[in-house]
C-alpha cells in the first residue's frame, strides 16, 4: 500500500478548510471548529463567516442550505442504491473541476464531499453507500439556534444581506415547515456545486477507501489488516467497511492462545498472546491464495476451539485485531491500517464497554502486553495508513475530526 499515510496531516486537497480560529497543533492543520464542544452560537458564527469568505457570491438561500445540511444532513433517504450510484457517476462525469478542498466542513456532524473524490479512486458505489449511511439525523432545535445566529449576524451587519429580507425569508421558510432548499442560481453559475453529504466521522477514512476502491477497480484481490490498541475502534471500523463492501471480517480475538500455549516463554514474546501461527495457516494463507477459508474460532468461556467455519473467497477480506500486523503476518496483508487512541479515550471506552471489574484486567494485563508489542514491533511505523481514533470522536455532542490526506 505504499508509504505510511497519516490520516490527519495537512498538505493535500483532502484537507478540510478550518473554521476561522481553528487551532494548529503539532504542525498539523486540524479542522476542529474553533470552540468544539463549546457554545453552538460561537461555532455557527465562525462557520458563517468562513462560508461567506469562501463563497463571496453566496446568497441567503445558500446560507440557509448550508445550515439545513449542518443540522439535518442528507435531505432524503436513498430508496434505490444502484440508481444513486449511477446518478453520482453521471454527475461526476459532467461536473466542472472543483477548485477548492474536496472535503468541506459544515456547522455540525456532516461534511460535503465534492465529486472530484472519484478522481482520487473512490467509487461511486462507495460514495453512495456512505451517503445512505449518513441519512439518519434530525436536529430541529439545533437548526433553530443556527438560524437565530444567522439572523442576528445579519442585523449586526456581520453578513452582507438585508435584515428585513432575511427575517421575511426565515418566517416564510418556517411557515412552510422548513422544506429542503436549493442553491441559488448565482451560486450554481459561480461555483457549479457537485457534492454529496456524509457524516464527518467518515471523512478521515476517505484516503483508505480510495486505496481500497482503486485496488478493487483493478481486479486486485485484497486483504486489509486493521491493528491498534484495545478500545481504538478496530472492530467498529471493520464493521463499517463490511457494510460498505459486503465483505468477510476475521477477528484476531478468535485466535487467543489455547491453555497449553499460555506459557511464560510465550507471553514474554512481544505479541505472543495471539495464536498468530494458526491465524496465518487457517486464514491469511488461504486469503493470499484466493482459496476458501476454513478456520476454528476460540471460545473464551470453554477455552476450546469451535467447529470449523468455512468462508468463500472474496475480492476484499478484512482481518482486524491487536497483533495482526506482527512481522510474521504482515507479508500476507495487501493494505494495512493502524489505529491510535489517546489513553484518556481508551480508558473511557474500555470502562463503558467492559465494566469496571473487567476493565481493570485490561489496564493491569492486556494493555501492558499490547504496549510491549507496539514498542518492539512498531506496527505504527510499518503500516500503510494511520488513523487517529480521537480524530473521529464526538466531544460534548459535537463532531471533531482532523484533516484527511494522503
Amino acid at each position: 500500500s505504499g508509504g505510511r499515510r497519516h490520516v490527519g496531516s495537512a498538505g493535500h486537497r483532502f484537507a478540510h478548510p478550518p473554521h476561522p480560529g481553528a487551532r494548529d497543533g503539532d504542525g498539523k492543520n486540524q479542522a476542529h471548529s474553533e470552540l468544539n464542544g463549546g457554545s453552538p452560537m460561537s461555532d455557527t458564527r465562525a462557520f458563517l463567516l468562513f462560508h461567506v469568505s469562501a463563497y463571496p457570491k453566496a446568497e441567503l438561500s445558500d446560507l440557509f442550505k448550508a445550515l439545513y445540511q449542518s443540522a439535518f444532513g442528507c435531505e432524503h433517504l436513498i430508496a434505490d442504491a444502484s440508481a444513486a450510484e449511477a446518478y453520482i457517476a453521471s454527475e461526476a462525469a459532467h461536473a466542472r473541476p472543483h477548485a477548492g478542498e474536496i472535503v468541506e466542513p459544515l456547522d455540525g456532524p456532516y461534511v460535503r464531499v465534492h465529486l472530484d473524490i472519484l478522481k482520487k479512486g473512490l467509487s461511486a458505489q462507495t460514495l453512495a453507500r456512505l451517503f445512505a449511511l449518513s441519512a439518519e439525523h434530525r436536529a430541529q432545535t439545533e437548526f433553530e439556534k443556527k438560524l437565530a445566529v444567522l439572523t442576528g449576524m445579519v442585523r449586526q451587519g456581520e453578513l452582507p444581506f438585508d435584515a428585513s429580507e432575511c427575517e421575511r425569508a426565515v418566517s416564510a421558510w418556517r411557515a412552510a415547515g422548513f422544506p429542503p432548499c436549493h442553491h441559488s442560481e448565482t451560486f450554481r453559475q459561480a461555483y457549479a456545486p457537485a457534492y454529496r453529504l456524509m457524516k464527518a466521522e467518515y471523512a478521515p477514512l476517505l484516503p483508505l477507501l480510495c486505496e481500497l476502491d482503486g485496488r478493487l477497480a483493478q481486479g486486485r484481490r485484497t486483504t486489509l489488516a486493521i491493528d491498534g490498541p484495545c478500545g481504538s475502534g478496530k472492530t467498529t471500523l471493520a464493521a463499517l467497511l463490511a457494510q460498505l463492501y459486503d465483505c468477510p471480517v476475521f477477528h484476531a480475538d478468535d485466535f487467543f492462545l489455547r491453555p497449553e500455549q499460555r506459557t511464560p516463554e510465550r507471553f514474554a514474546q512481544p505479541g505472543g498472546n495471539l495464536d498468530r501461527e494458526r491465524l496465518r495457516e487457517e486464514v491469511l494463507l488461504p486469503l493470499h491464495e484466493g482459496k476458501p477459508v476454513c478456520y476454528r474460532r476460540f471460545d473464551c468461556h470453554s477455552l476450546t476451539l469451535q467447529p470449523p467455519v468455512t468462508v468463500a473467497p472474496a475480492m476484499l477480506s478484512i482481518v482486524e485485531g491487536s497483533y495482526c500486523l506482527h512481522p510474521e503476518l504482515s507479508p500476507l496483508h495487501d493494505v494495512s491500517v493502524c489505529l491510535s487512541v489517546s489513553p484518556e479515550l481508551q480508558r473511557t471506552r474500555i470502562l463503558a464497554r467492559n465494566g469496571r471489574e473487567m476493565a481493570q484486567r485490561f489496564f493491569d494485563r492486556w494493555i501492558p502486553l499490547e504496549q510491549a508489542y507496539f514498542d518492539a514491533m512498531k506496527p505504527q511505523e510499518r503500516c500503510g495508513f494511520i488513523i487517529s481514533s480521537d480524530s473521529i470522536s464526538y466531544i460534548n455532542g459535537e463532531i471533531g475530526y482532523e484533516s484527511a490526506s494522503f
